[in-house]
């Protein structure tokens, strides 16, 4: 008797230990600041054999969305399931992220899988526990190794170098969870390298957003981000030859993505479709058909709850908030391809405050759906400069060449371009995304279409209501009272003399006037001498 009961608990334990082996890795990558330009997409200036590789032996989304088209709340929504207005001041840019958020990595942790990251994680801003003390809401950081990388702006940081390493340091049959976040293509660009470094032409370049004069400056700043992504790529290249000579990519989920669109005017911190719409495909190899292309709408909400169901963790029980995702269980292991499951025919996006720049640190907020090929946005204090108030440089905006472009043409006296990136908005917008996706052409006030525009109003905001959305029962205040971490309060003390102090703008981007949304110069300020001068 004794001898069987030893074998019963000799079994039971080879048992545990071979499903514990059977959980799967899961590798999530995330490019910074790149838009839908993958070659796995179509004709692309862009070259990402990365990339095309994991749609090539899974699945290519072709409708992945972010709910905020900025760094901090984007990667808030990934690690919680939830969106950024549910986030209290994870809505917003450069924050104390809320204790009381917990993440799907601290879950696993938690569960039993080893947790890391390389490169960028969730930031800006700063992650602290209720008692002030420092929190790893993705997993250890590995920093190990870096670099020669071909210009002065590409990080040194070694991703595939350190994603070996975490990889081997982790325990035999311990399933992990890793998070590689390159910082390609984030700004700045070496002006010139996408043609000297990368060999690229400007003719390469088949179409140039319609909201941009077609110029050799825009031209060059589209390479130069296009040498940034294949920078970034060929990491992935890497990081994929090591799992599968390593034997360890059957038994691993791959995800590939970016948090939200390029860093250029018009695009990122926006709610147009080249903001939110981002680029996702996954691979799990011989568990996931292979060279499926899925049309459902997803949005980054429904990562964590995909994520914690293929690690078999309860999510009830894991101490998380409620997702607002949902699992994409049945679309990964579906056969099919196109439309998957009805229900996802739709997704939610907004905006509260994002970098600083205006008065009292006020945000911009909007909110938007995507729904049948239309997008609706709501902007709620229309007012205010979407970009940033002129007068701090459009902070919303990262400086660049197609920025200063932009600026320089006002200056002369040309200002349609510089009215679609920088200036002010109507109170409604509605683009037809199958035949405007440059979201150039308001259609809002066509009366043909003013049933369709408020049934998406009110489908919208009853969802956000369901959802607590402060916005929608009056203190949307409240988003704007989270304090910044680091860059609180630059406009009012700009406006008393101090210098801004801001490392993404170019002080050739200010201006000392105010401007009405057509352009026209309304008042001049005269500022004081500031400290710089």
């Amino acid at each position: 008797m004794k001898r069987v009961l030893l074998l019963g608990v000799f079994l039971f334990g080879f048992i545990a230990i071979s499903q514990e082996q059977q959980k799967p890795n899961i590798l999530l990558v995330i490019f910074d600041d790149a838009g839908m330009d993958m070659s796995a997409y179509g004709e692309s200036y862009v070259d990402s054999p990365g990339f095309d590789a994991v749609a090539e032996q899974g699945i290519l989304f072709n409708k992945t969305y972010t709910p905020n088209a900025k760094c901090s709340p984007s990667r808030a929504s990934i690690l919680t399931g939830r969106n950024s207005w549910q986030l209290d001041a994870g809505a917003n840019h450069y924050i104390y992220f809320p204790p009381k958020f917990k993440t799907f990595p601290e879950v696993m942790l938690e569960n039993g899988y080893a947790t890391g990251y390389t490169g960028k994680g969730y930031v800006p801003g700063v992650t602290l526990t209720s008692d002030g003390k420092e929190r790893q809401v993705i997993g250890q950081r590995i920093s190990e190794f870096q670099k020669e990388v071909p210009t002065s702006e590409i990080s040194a940081t070694d991703y595939a170098a350190n994603f070996n390493y975490f990889v081997n340091e982790v325990a035999k049959g311990q399933p992990w969870f890793f998070w590689v976040g390159f910082h390609e293509p984030h700004r700045a660009y070496e002006y010139g390298s996408g043609e000297k470094v990368g060999k690229k032409k400007l003719s390469d370049i088949k179409h140039v957003p319609k909201y941009w004069p077609d110029t050799t400056i825009v031209r060059h700043d589209l390479l130069d981000y296009a040498l940034e992504v294949e920078y970034a790529d060929s990491h992935l290249q890497q990081i994929l030859k090591y799992l599968e000579d390593s034997g360890e990519l059957e038994n691993t989920l791959v995800i590939v993505t970016s948090d939200h669109g390029m860093p250029f005017p018009r695009v990122k911190g926006n709610g147009y479709e080249h903001a939110n719409h981002i680029p996702m495909t996954m691979m799990w190899k011989d568990k996931i058909k292979e060279k499926r292309v899925v049309d459902d709408y997803i949005s980054f909400i429904d990562l964590a709850p995909t994520i914690m169901d293929i690690a078999g963790i309860d999510w009830q029980s894991s101490g998380m908030h409620p997702a607002t995702g949902t699992s994409l269980r049945n679309i990964l292991f579906s056969k099919e391809s196109g439309q998957i499951e009805a229900s996802r025919d739709y997704v939610l996006i907004g905006k509260e405050r994002h970098d600083p720049g205006r008065p009292n640190d006020e945000g911009y907020p909007f909110r938007g759906m995507y729904k049948d090929d239309m997008l609706y946005i709501k902007n709620y204090e229309p007012d205010r400069w979407p970009a940033g108030n002129p007068e701090t440089g459009y902070l919303n905006v990262d400086s660049s060449p197609i920025k200063r472009l932009l600026i320089e043409q006002r200056r002369d006296g040309i200002y349609d371009y510089w009215k679609l990136n920088l200036g002010k908005r109507p109170i409604e917008e509605l683009y037809d995304i199958s035949k405007d996706p440059d979201c150039v052409r308001n259609l809002a006030e066509i009366p043909a279409l003013q049933n369709s525009k408020k049934s998406m109003e009110t489908e919208m905001e009853n969802m956000l209501l369901e959802q607590g959305d402060l916005r929608m029962i009056g203190y949307g205040h409240l988003y704007e009272s989270h304090p910044f971490y680091k860059v609180g309060g630059v406009y009012n003390r700009f406006e008393k003399g101090e210098a801004l102090n801001v490392r993404w703008v170019d002080e050739r981007d200010i201006e000392n006037f105010y401007l009405s949304g057509d352009g026209e110069e309304l008042r001049k300020i005269e500022f004081p001498a500031r400290k710089s001068e």
